[in-house]
């Protein structure tokens, strides 16, 4: 389980590729592998991986070939940064909202607006189908951060994110920019409660 709160950004200093499997190695400072252990959970970009290998500088996770698809990772390369995400523990701050790092799929940054009123906007593109599930001022997760929906428009599949100077300091969103693909977890709570009211609706021919 995430929060959504990204408290770190790290480097990718090696990928490796074995029996369709991908292993991704990233540094970290000691102070962010205190108390990791070898098959914690932790979330990169938002997905969610396990730790398969760790020395006092590095990680390295594995991922399937289905993960590097459905995702950005599969687009990262050696020396890009990305989100890193310790799994939350029971006494910790719910900054966010609940994220599993189960990753929907990917979204493409269609427009990015800077203006003084409302700092930087993105707009992103995603399929129509998830729209049912996005909607104005909910929650839903940008590469593992727990973010704001603003301006949906349900035909066309799209929703922008306003984001605010700390926001920009402290993640990648300050150097997104149009072409870029994100990865994106709809709200878990919002998914059940549409599927459940349609499925109960489908079932009495409503």
């Amino acid at each position: 389980m995430f929060t959504g709160i990204i408290y770190t950004t790290t480097t990718l200093t090696a990928c490796t590729q074995k029996a369709g499997i991908t292993s991704l190695f990233f540094t970290l400072p000691p102070k962010d592998l205190e108390g990791l252990v070898l098959g914690a959970s932790i979330a990169i970009n938002g997905v969610c991986l396990t730790v398969a290998s760790q020395t006092s500088t590095h990680i390295s996770c594995d991922a399937i070939q289905e993960t590097m698809k459905k995702t950005n990772l599969g687009t990262v390369s050696v020396g890009d940064v990305v989100h890193v995400e310790r799994s939350a523990k029971m006494s910790d701050e719910i900054g966010g909202h609940i994220l599993s790092g189960h990753v929907y799929g990917t979204a493409e940054c269609i427009e990015v607006k800077e203006n003084e009123k409302e700092g930087k906007v993105i707009r992103f593109s995603v399929p129509v189908a998830w729209m049912k599930y996005i909607f104005e001022k909910g929650f839903i997760a940008v590469d593992g951060c727990s973010l704001t929906v603003v301006d949906p428009d349900q035909k066309k599949g799209e929703f922008s994110v306003c984001f605010i100077p700390h926001t920009l300091e402290n993640t990648l969103f300050g150097s997104r920019k149009v072409g870029d693909l994100v990865n994106i977890e709809i709200d878990t709570h919002i998914q059940a409660i549409v599927d459940t009211v349609e499925r109960f609706l489908r079932q009495k021919n409503i």
